[in-house]
C-alpha cells in the first residue's frame, strides 16, 4: 500500500495522511488534475467516483459523485483557493444533495494536498483541516481514514497507464450519465495558446473547419458572459454539402481555464447543448475537457452520429499542426 503514515491530531483538528509513489511528481500530479485519472481512484473501489467538473485553478469547482454497489450515490464537491503546479493545491471539501448544492448538515473540510520529490519517486501529503472535534470525529466515523487508504491504494495502477492518457490517443468520449458527455484531448500546447486558438478569429481560420474541403467563413466569437457566438461554414468547389451555422451564448468565461456556453445549429428546431470547456496544464501539453450536457438521449445520439467525434479529431490535428506547432 502507498499509505506510509496516519495522523490525527486533536489539538490542531487535522488529519494528515502521508503517501509514496515511485513515478515522478508530475505524473502524480497529472492524475490528480485530469478528470479521468482522478475518477479512477478517488473513491473507494466498491464506491467509483465520476466527476462532472473538474476545474484546477484559484476559484475553480470540482462536482463528483461515488457510486455504491445498491446504484445509490453520494456527492460532493472541491473549491479550489489555491493552485501551485506541480506542488500543491488547497480546497475545501464538502458533501452536495443531488442537484450539486452543498449540504449544509454535513462538514466541510479544507484540504491541502503536497507534493514532493523523494529519492525513489514522489510523496504525497494530504492534509483536511476541520472546524471542530466533532467535525473529525463524524468524519472519521463515516470512514474516511479508511476510505482514503483504498482510494490510494488504486494510484499505482492508475500512474503506471501511461498510454491511456498520452497526448497520441486522440479525442476519447466518456458517457457521464444518459444526456452528459465528456470530450477529453490532450494538446501540444500551453492551456493560453490553446484558449487563443478557440477565441482569436484569424486562427480558428485555420484550424477549425472540420474535414478538408471545407471553409470556415463566418466568425464572431463572443467577449462577455451574454454575448453571442456565432459560426458558420461552407464546402469548397466540388465538395458536396451545405452551408451552415451553429450560434450560442456565452454563459461564464474565466480566461484561460474554462467557458460555459450554449450551442445550437441554425434552423434546426432542438434545444441547445449546454457546453462546459476547460483547459488544463499536465505533461505533454494542456488537456482540453469539453462537458456537453443534451436535452435527450435522442438529440445526444443524432448529434453524436453525424460523426462528430471524428470531425474534432480532424480539427484538433490541424490545430496542432497549424497553430500550436513551432514556427
Amino acid at each position: 500500500m502507498p499509505v506510509t503514515s496516519v495522523d490525527k491530531d486533536l489539538d490542531q483538528l487535522t488529519l494528515t495522511i502521508v503517501a509514496e509513489f515511485t513515478v515522478p511528481v508530475r505524473r502524480l500530479w497529472d492524475a490528480y488534475v485530469d478528470p479521468r485519472q482522478l475518477e479512477k481512484f478517488w473513491g473507494p473501489p466498491t464506491w467509483p467516483a465520476t466527476f462532472t467538473r473538474h476545474d484546477v485553478f484559484p476559484g475553480g469547482r470540482s462536482d463528483y459523485y461515488m457510486t455504491g454497489p445498491d446504484g445509490s450515490r453520494a456527492c460532493g464537491y472541491w473549491e479550489f483557493l489555491t493552485v501551485d503546479e506541480g506542488r500543491s493545491f488547497e480546497v475545501l471539501d464538502g458533501f452536495s444533495r443531488d442537484d450539486g448544492t452543498p449540504d449544509p448538515d454535513l462538514p466541510v473540510t479544507r484540504m491541502v494536498f503536497a507534493f514532493e520529490t523523494t529519492g525513489t519517486g514522489s510523496r504525497l501529503t494530504t492534509t483536511s483541516h476541520f472546524g471542530s472535534l466533532t467535525e473529525l470525529e463524524q468524519l472519521v466515523e463515516m470512514g474516511m481514514e479508511e476510505g482514503t487508504r483504498e482510494a490510494m491504494g488504486q494510484i499505482d495502477a492508475v500512474v503506471a497507464d501511461d498510454d491511456t492518457f498520452a497526448p497520441d490517443t486522440g479525442t476519447q468520449v466518456h458517457y457521464l450519465d444518459d444526456t452528459t458527455v465528456r470530450f477529453s484531448r490532450v494538446l501540444r500546447g500551453t492551456p493560453r495558446r490553446v484558449w487563443d486558438a478557440h477565441h482569436d478569429p484569424d486562427l480558428l481560420g485555420r484550424w477549425f473547419f472540420g474535414p478538408d474541403g471545407w471553409t470556415l467563413v463566418g466568425c464572431e466569437v463572443a467577449t462577455e458572459p451574454g454575448g453571442t457566438t456565432r459560426f458558420e461554414w461552407a464546402p469548397e468547389e466540388g465538395v458536396e454539402g451545405e452551408q451552415f451555422a451553429i450560434t450560442g451564448q456565452l454563459l461564464a468565461s474565466d480566461p484561460p481555464h474554462r467557458e460555459v456556453s450554449t450551442e445550437i445549429m441554425e434552423g434546426v428546431d432542438a434545444p441547445p447543448t449546454h457546453n462546459e470547456l476547460t483547459l488544463t496544464a499536465v505533461e505533454g501539453g494542456t488537456l482540453l475537457t469539453l462537458v456537453i450536457t443534451y436535452a435527450s438521449v435522442d438529440l445526444r445520439d443524432t448529434i453524436i452520429g453525424t460523426g462528430m467525434v471524428d470531425g474534432m479529431e480532424t480539427g484538433y490535428r490541424r490545430l496542432e499542426s497549424e497553430v500550436l506547432s513551432p514556427a
